[in-house]
């Protein structure tokens, strides 16, 4: 091994500044795409040339020192993004409903009924926060990875709306015909008094214990239950104060900190001032998230999952927990 490092030395001052090559390494060489046990100087090239293309000062030479070499054509290396198309999909990448910019694909799950796996997310990430009447997503819609944000269109597509669990605003506007009739009439009066105040019926809606839905793939072969850079879910876990956790996102990836509280009440804002839905036994964490991390699964160090992530802070995150989340939708993790 020592004269075959030492062999690479040599090649890394000399040959480095070949066209085409982007890499050396040591390895074993490869005769007509068989594995040989014969050591040698590896380069990585973007694309093979034939030798007649090159110059005679531009060619990889056969030998280094005592050592074979042999070349590998890797194309272009680059980042593996999480906001990139990806086939089969892992949980942590990006996804959305096509009418939402994107959010994580959360974990693979199995139909409790039917056996089917399918892709678990949040609502507002797959069902377009709908709360199931007001037509903001509805079975069959597609889902793309990478999420629209990411350049996700329909060429894209990786599944369908299969169900999700309607979000219920805390508050919002009076329906009731009766009752806009008394508030028009109080507004009128007041109107006559104070001209910059008016009063607005409100009705208290009803509180969640979670955001989540589930896509059906188009081909269950599209899709991978190993999260990214955690691997496959070891179970489940009830979260504890004080219990490290963690989780890989579409846009922070990998974070982790300490649970600061269960059985947490809490309004989330929906985006507009106006927009609020109230959670309750949520989990509340310092773990560090971003927009479009939405959808996460988070884990303890054991990789168990603790919670299904949905909204947070600049210095906090929430999590809707894990069998609330399942034993809603009637799956399991895979």
């Amino acid at each position: 091994m020592r004269k075959l490092l030492r062999s690479l030395g040599v090649a890394k001052k000399r040959y480095t500044e070949l066209p085409n090559v982007i890499g050396m390494g040591i390895g074993y060489k490869k005769r007509g795409r068989q594995d040989t046990d014969e050591p040698a100087v590896i380069f990585f090239v973007e694309k093979k040339v034939p030798a007649e293309a090159l110059g005679v000062d531009e060619c990889i030479p056969r030998r280094v020192g005592r050592h074979c070499t042999d070349v590998i054509e890797v194309g272009e290396v680059r980042f593996l993004g999480r906001m990139d198309r990806q086939r089969p999909a892992a949980p942590g990448s990006s996804i959305g409903h096509f009418k939402v910019t994107a959010g994580t694909f959360g974990a693979v799950v199995r139909d409790r009924e039917t056996g089917e796996l399918l892709i678990l997310s949040n609502n507002h990430v797959l069902a377009n926060a709908s709360d199931g009447v007001d037509r903001r997503a509805g079975k069959g819609d597609p889902v793309y990875q990478p999420g629209v944000y990411d350049g996700g269109s329909e060429k894209d597509l990786i599944g369908h709306l299969e169900r999700f669990i309607p979000i219920q605003r805390f508050s919002r506007s009076a329906d009731c015909r009766m009752a806009v009739m008394g508030v028009r009439a109080a507004n009128a009066v007041i109107h006559a008094f104070r001209p910059h105040y008016r009063m607005r019926l409100e009705k208290l809606g009803a509180t969640n214990m979670v955001d989540c839905a589930l896509a059906r793939p188009v081909d269950p072969k599209d899709i991978t239950p190993e999260i990214i850079e955690f691997g496959k879910v070891n179970g489940i876990i009830d979260a504890e104060p004080g219990m490290t956790v963690k989780k890989s996102g579409r846009t922070s990836g990998i974070t982790e900190g300490k649970v600061t509280a269960v059985h947490v009440t809490l309004n989330v804002s929906m985006g507009h001032s106006d927009d609020v839905v109230r959670f309750q036994d949520q989990i509340m964490t310092e773990m560090k998230s971003l927009a479009g991390d939405s959808g996460s699964i988070v884990l303890d160090q054991e990789n168990q999952a603790v919670g299904l992530l949905f909204a947070g802070s600049n210095e906090f995150t929430v999590l809707n927990p894990i069998q609330a989340v399942l034993d809603k939708l009637g799956v399991d993790l895979v």
